[in-house]
Order: structure tokens, then C-alpha cells, then sequence
């Protein structure tokens, strides 16, 4: 069964497979293929004209994705499955995950296969396939589809305490725009290579009349309220994904190291305050929902009451419309003014 088109569209980075060729091993000669016909040891070259391409990405049914009306690539409302996550090694001895999303059409004949770098993969390199892994592909795909919250940041209570997101606890009283005061169901706390899409998003104090840096992942959306309307957005109320606003210098991508990722489950979806910033808390679809412990997920059933049915949808704002170096500014000042 088909969910709600208001549902927010998560756009990935995608190689197509035939990008990547096997160089040496049982498969020499050939593309990319799925986990079943692919073998360990086998190396496979980027070839050196390849580049990504956006992949709008909606949920589906509780095992398929959906292809988004604004996606780039792929048919759009066309089927997608979650085939593998892959890992390779490259000469200097780093592993590099990937992701493999296959397109099917009406008769589920496989139409494409897409390939999602989980860190920055380049041309002209051996990557050695060194693991072959269905069975946790759904875990780590809603780690990137996910939106969170960094270690350090100070999160609204309803008694206006700001407190550490790492010091919060199930059951604290959070304080939410849209329906006062409500109480965390559970926090997710994962530890991941700051690269490719896992690389947060730094939005330095006063940008948005933060006080202090807001260091956020990178689809995570924030809600501003328009007194103006600057971006040409025809609404007051807006959400704005992070990555739209990175402009180099107040909004920039923290890539390198590790960084610690919190998420934030409340009984539906709700927009709280994160260094005086609203931004929205973790969403529950068929993208995310594999991050969840088995209990809690189970007791959720299919369809999640204020996770299916967005009291926010339509809010979000087109990336041509913040497609500028001042989008950042112009949201402060539109929220000000």
C-alpha cells in the first residue's frame, strides 16, 4: 500500500552501477551487480567520467521504497529495493561502504540498480570487495535516512532547563512547538565516520539567532517562521533541510573524524528547540524504522499515529528557492523582521 505523497522525499547521492566495472576476479568484465552474483575478492575500478546523480527517495510498504516525483533519476512512483550493503577496501587499506537500491517496474523486473557511497568513493582506485551483507542493509540505510541531533547540543525542556542531548533521558519533558509539553519514548545514539552523507552540517551561533553552533545531520530539517517572505516560498511557515543552507562559511560540512548522532522519538513527529533553533524531531516510516530495538518497533505496528499522518506536511521548502550564498541570511532576517 502506497503512503501519503506529504510524507518528505529523502534525496540520495546515487552512482548508477555500470559507473563501477570489475577489473580483476570471477566477475572481470562486468558492472556492479546484485549480492547474489557478486564474489568476495572481485575489484572493481569508478570509471573516471562518473558522477552522482540525485535519488529522490519516498517510503512505500514496509519492505520497498518509492521513487519521488523530483527525483533526477529512475521513473518516478517506481518500486525500489534495498538489495545489499557492500563493503570494499581500497589499497591504502580504508573500507568504504555502499548501499544498492534496485529500481523494478510493474512486473518487478529489475530496471536499474544504484549505488549509494556511504563515504566518498574516486575514480582511478582498486576497491576490493570485501563484504557482502543483506541482512543489515535496512539498519544502516535508515542510519543516513535518520535526522539527528550531535553530541553536545542543548535541548529545550518544558521547564526552559537547556540541557545536553546527551544527558536527556526517556521520560523527560520536552518542550514542542506544536503540542506543548511531551515526553521522550526513546533515544538512539549511534557513532559514525563523519563522511559522505554522515558528515553533520555546522550552523554557527547567531546564523539563524542561535546562540550557540548547531551541528546537526544533513537532511535534518528546521522550522522557521517567515514575518516576510524573503525565499519567495508563498507560506509563512517553512521547513529548510540543512545541506540547503551550507554556504561555506556560517553553514558548513564537518567532514573528518567521528561524530556521535542522537536521535529523539516522541509519540508523533514533533518540531523542539536545539540551541533556540526548531527543528524537527525523528520521523517514523518504512526509511527509518529499522533503527528502532525489535520491541519497540514491533509495538509501533505498521502505521504510527503522528508519524503516517504529518501535522507539517507541505512545509518544505524547494532547494531551488535556497539555491543562493544568502539563504541563511535571508531566513534570519525574514524570521526577525
Amino acid at each position: 500500500m502506497s503512503l501519503s505523497r506529504t510524507l518528505p522525499a529523502q534525496s540520495l547521492p546515487v552512482f548508477r552501477a555500470e559507473a563501477f566495472s570489475c577489473r580483476d576476479g570471477a566477475n572481470q568484465g562486468d558492472n556492479l551487480l546484485f549480492a547474489s552474483k557478486l564474489m568476495l575478492d572481485d575489484v572493481f575500478e569508478l570509471h573516471f567520467e562518473a558522477g552522482t546523480g540525485r535519488l529522490s527517495v519516498l517510503p512505500s510498504t514496509s519492505t520497498t521504497f518509492e521513487i519521488a516525483e523530483d527525483s533526477d533519476l529512475g521513473t518516478p512512483g517506481a518500486t525500489l529495493h534495498l538489495d545489499s550493503a557492500l563493503t570494499f577496501m581500497s589499497p591504502d587499506g580504508v573500507t568504504q561502504e555502499v548501499l544498492l537500491l534496485v529500481e523494478v517496474d510493474a512486473e518487478g523486473t529489475a530496471q536499474q540498480i544504484y549505488v549509494l557511497p556511504l563515504i566518498a568513493m574516486h575514480p582511478r582506485t582498486e576497491y576490493r570487495l570485501v563484504g557482502i551483507d543483506t541482512e543489515t542493509a535496512r539498519q544502516k540505510f535508515a542510519q543516513v535516512a535518520c535526522v539527528s541531533f550531535t553530541r553536545g547540543t542543548h535541548i529545550t525542556l518544558a521547564s526552559g532547563e537547556q540541557r545536553r542531548i546527551e544527558d536527556l533521558k526517556v521520560g523527560n519533558r520536552i518542550l514542542t512547538r506544536d503540542d506543548g509539553v511531551q515526553e521522550i519514548r526513546w533515544i538512539g545514539e549511534t557513532t559514525v565516520r563523519a563522511v559522505g552523507e554522515f558528515a553533520p552540517i555546522k550552523i554557527q551561533a547567531g546564523t539563524l539567532n542561535n546562540a550557540h553552533d548547531l551541528i546537526v545531520s544533513p537532511d535534518h530539517r528546521l522550522f522557521i517562521y517567515q514575518r516576510r517572505d524573503e525565499v519567495g516560498a508563498g507560506r509563512s511557515e517553512l521547513l529548510v533541510k540543512a545541506r540547503h543552507l551550507v554556504n561555506g562559511y556560517t553553514v558548513t560540512v564537518q567532514q573528518g573524524g567521528f561524530v556521535d548522532y542522537f536521535q529523539l522519538l516522541f509519540d508523533s513527529h514533533q518540531i523542539i528547540y536545539a540551541e533556540g533553533i526548531a527543528a524537527e524531531t525523528m520521523l517514523i516510516d518504512t526509511r527509518t524504522k529499522s533503527v528502532l530495538p525489535d520491541d519497540l518497533a514491533a509495538s509501533m505496528g505498521e502505521v504510527i499515529p503522528g508519524h503516517s499522518d504529518l501535522p507539517h506536511a507541505g512545509l518544505d521548502v524547494n532547494k531551488a528557492l535556497l539555491d543562493r550564498p544568502d539563504a541563511a541570511e535571508l531566513l534570519r532576517k525574514a524570521s526577525t523582521r
